[in-house]
């Protein structure tokens, strides 16, 4: 059996009801591992020991003055938040189907929510077509994606959408990632500000000041 996005009804923006003009864009979120808590996207906000492992809900309001954390919330106000700010989220695998939930290997694949694994151990995944949501919605003139695109498998599906938002005129960068795999950044930046350091009690505000580098700003060039 396919494992399928887990919100997979909200990829291609028809249940939007206001027009978008920021995208964001992350990879998968698969629908049957039994961990997977996520209420939405980006939902998987603490672990089952109630640790927090994903600040997106925390950051990405934070980028607005005056927006309060919404990292306590949860899908309602998460919607509610993107209507306002205009502000549609996608990722760009909608399904695996050589994934199979009988397998005990790929559950533990699936489980572990790694991309490199995504990439590295499926053959058969089905894309959306984030080109076509752009000419769909000519309102968007933002995008961003929330992972660092290494690797020949990630590259071979954003450089297209790179390079169209470039040709249209349309702002696109990459934020690091919102997850606790930040801290190796995070990590780096210690090393070379030792005047200046964050520690792992405000990682959430690493990632707000890394994402404010390129919240709005042309495009970084790699």
């Amino acid at each position: 059996m396919a494992c399928n996005h887990k919100f997979i009804r909200y990829l291609n923006l028809e249940r939007l009801d206001f027009k978008p003009t920021t995208l964001i864009v992350g990879t998968f979120n698969p629908a049957w591992p039994e961990g997977n808590n996520a209420e939405w996207f980006y939902g998987r906000t603490h672990d089952a020991n109630g640790n927090q492992n994903n600040n997106f809900w925390d950051v990405l309001p934070r980028l607005f003055q005056g927006v309060p954390t919404l990292i306590n919330a949860g899908p309602v106000e998460w919607k509610q938040f993107c209507s306002r700010k205009e502000i549609a989220i996608t990722d760009l695998i909608s399904s695996i189907d050589d994934a199979n939930s009988e397998n005990p290997e790929h559950v533990d694949f699936m489980a572990g929510f790694a991309d490199n694994v995504i990439a590295d151990e499926f053959e058969e995944h089905v894309f959306v077509d984030i080109i076509s949501l752009l000419q769909n919605n000519p309102t968007i003139r933002k995008v961003y994606i929330t992972n660092g695109v290494n690797g020949a498998f990630w590259n071979g599906i954003w450089n297209p959408i790179n390079q169209y938002c470039i040709t249209n005129n349309i702002v696109c960068n990459k934020l690091l990632t919102p997850s606790k795999n930040a801290r190796f950044s995070m990590f780096a930046h210690n090393r070379n500000n030792p005047q200046n350091q964050f520690n792992m009690n405000t990682l959430n505000e690493y990632i707000l000041m890394k994402w404010m580098e390129v919240w709005n700003t042309a495009p970084i060039i790699n």
